[in-house]
């Protein structure tokens, strides 16, 4: 049985987003696991303190380990590669072997844009966010801010990279995060 995760910020004693991550995660157990009942995310999270925290939700057909890390953002994105899609990540998988963590990616199939190995990605294009309209995972944070109309769908080639005015990737913990000086190679 395939394991799923949902990664969730806690900050300053208040749990980020987490209509978001519970929608996600009940459409997964409904559509991987075939499960409707309701489990209710915040019940697994208790908060401890008013530090950051990365918490890792590890499911299948229930919640079996709930993961507290301390967060702090240190990784700096400068070059992402262009990579083949050849896998599907539809839902979020435990198991990620298949994708390759020594450089920062960013996926493409059929010459369309995708995601990068751990984020939503997003093109200012004429002074509007684009993002992929089929993206492999669908992030929440993608999701929040689809919703409140900052970001819009639009079918992204390699071409928009050439015509971005800027490049941005999205998700959870990070938030929304501009990367200044982006160097894509192919």
């Amino acid at each position: 049985m395939c394991q799923c995760f949902e990664t969730i910020k806690v900050e300053d004693g208040t749990i980020q987003h987490l209509s978001y991550h519970q929608q996600r995660f009940d459409r997964t157990r409904v559509e991987l696991f075939g499960l409707s009942d309701k489990i209710n995310l915040n019940d697994f999270i208790k908060v401890k303190d008013d530090k950051t925290y990365r918490v890792k939700v590890v499911y299948a057909k229930e919640i079996e380990e709930v993961l507290w890390q301390e967060y702090k953002q240190e990784r700096i994105f400068e070059t992402f590669y262009l990579k083949d899609l050849d896998f599907d990540y539809s839902y979020k998988y435990v198991d990620r072997k298949m994708m390759d963590t020594t450089k920062d990616l960013i996926y493409v199939e059929n010459g369309f844009l995708k995601d990068t190995q751990i984020a939503n990605i997003a093109l200012m294009i004429d002074n509007v966010w684009l993002t992929p309209k089929y993206p492999m995972l669908k992030g929440t944070t993608r999701a929040r801010l689809l919703e409140s109309g900052f970001i819009k769908e639009e079918n992204l080639d390699k071409n928009s990279l050439e015509i971005a005015q800027k490049f941005a990737i999205m998700n959870a913990l990070m938030g929304f995060k501009i990367i200044e000086n982006i160097r894509i190679d192919v």
